[in-house]
């Protein structure tokens, strides 16, 4: 039943969609996904010179991990982000030139007033007072205007500013990328350095957003995306429930203009089983992703196959909270049975876990709190009119793709 991540590579490889939308639980293997796919469309080594030349570019955790911070311990004044010599950067900042346009959008994500700044070579000294070289794109710097024609300089930007700034980094080529590929012929093209890209991957852009900008760039990767008139596959990734749906919406909107039709895109559900399988299932409704559904039809097939693990009471209590939010109510225990509503509370709270994820804790529980979850989700499903949302078992392994 179960697949290696191999073969959910293959099937990505192999469906013949414009984009593939998939939402997995944050912890699942979205980024040794996207790795083992690059792996099996274009197996060179990712920080080579010739990654230009590679089939698939993609967006993930190992991105980030091409940047670091020297936050001047021995002075504390001159603070910047280091750039690994690899030949994703130097492709897009310096064989492109995309620094303008990463600047703007970055502040367009972040503030307008904040500016990162790339250096160009020169010559410093190094501890022995020998000579060094620092290359051109290979330092950034940040400043902030303060309004009064002063700015503060080598600022230290937080955590979610500088994921922004790689992640612009990427859109930036990206929107290069679109543009130059829908020119048709490739004499015709501006370059020819993305004339073997076949596939672009893309995981989690989105951990340090509020949901304003979150939306809007889902918005604006859809738009472009449905841009694009070249054979240039898409694939996204995320445990962003809002993300997710909000690019659902908008791939189910056609762009006629482009040639963009609503069938060119499919969505699916990534999942880690336990015995460390995994399964693809295709979405095949058509209702945007509802993470507290999603989780209240995980619990229904657990209590079919009688598998209720500790993590179930986790899942539970999420769905509670969210309940109790949308509905008014200032604490989740209020949604329970008012019959022996606090030692619900209880041992809820007691088995809940927030740090533990669907196939991450295996640990299994007594039967009497099995029973007591069973016996809660049918309350909570007749109480607030909640629509059974599980398949059969079987329905699940067929739309599995």
């Amino acid at each position: 039943m179960g697949q290696t991540l191999l073969q959910i590579a293959e099937n990505l490889r192999d469906t013949n969609k414009k984009v593939q939308l998939i939402y997995a639980f944050n912890g699942t293997g979205k980024t040794r996904l996207s790795r083992e796919f690059k792996k099996l469309i274009s197996p060179k080594d990712l920080d080579s010179e010739e990654e230009y030349q590679s089939k698939v570019l993609y967006y993930n955790a190992f991105t980030e991990d091409l940047f670091y911070w020297d936050n001047d311990l021995d002075a504390d004044v001159n603070r910047k982000i280091i750039i690994r010599p690899n030949g994703f950067t130097n492709w897009v900042l310096q064989n492109q030139g995309q620094e303008p346009n990463i600047i703007t959008h970055f502040q367009y994500y972040t503030n307008d007033k904040l500016t990162p700044r790339f250096n160009q070579e020169y010559i410093t000294k190094d501890k022995d007072n020998n000579d060094v070289t620092i290359k051109a794109f290979s330092e950034i710097t940040f400043s902030l205007e303060r309004g009064n024609e002063e700015s503060i300089e080598n600022l230290k930007i937080s955590k979610g500013e500088e994921s922004n700034l790689i992640w612009c980094i990427f859109y930036s080529l990206l929107e290069l990328i679109v543009e130059v590929l829908n020119v048709p012929e490739p004499d015709e093209r501006e370059t020819n350095d993305f004339d073997h890209l076949e596939y672009i991957f893309i995981d989690d852009p989105v951990s340090s957003l509020d949901d304003t900008h979150l939306i809007e760039l889902a918005v604006n990767i859809a738009e472009l995306i449905k841009s694009s008139t070249s054979e240039l596959k898409f694939i996204i990734t995320t445990h962003n429930p809002l993300f997710y749906n909000v690019l659902f919406n908008e791939f189910n909107n056609a762009k006629p203009s482009t040639g963009y039709r609503r069938k060119d895109s499919v969505r699916k559900r990534f999942e880690k089983l336990d015995d460390g399988t995994y399964l693809l299932v295709n979405q095949t409704n058509d209702s945007p992703f509802s993470y507290h559904l999603y989780l209240l039809s995980e619990l229904e097939k657990a209590i079919q196959l009688s598998d209720i693990q500790k993590y179930h009471f986790n899942f539970l209590r999420n769905i509670l909270e969210k309940t109790s939010t949308f509905l008014g109510y200032n604490n989740w225990r209020e949604l329970l049975p008012e019959e022996s509503r606090e030692a619900y509370y209880n041992r809820i709270i007691n088995l809940s876990s927030h740090g533990k994820h669907s196939g991450e804790e295996v640990s299994v529980i007594e039967d009497n709190d099995k029973r007591v979850l069973s016996f809660l989700i049918g309350e909570i499903k007749r109480i607030y009119g909640f629509k059974s949302n599980v398949n059969s078992i079987e329905s699940e392994v067929n739309a599995t793709v």
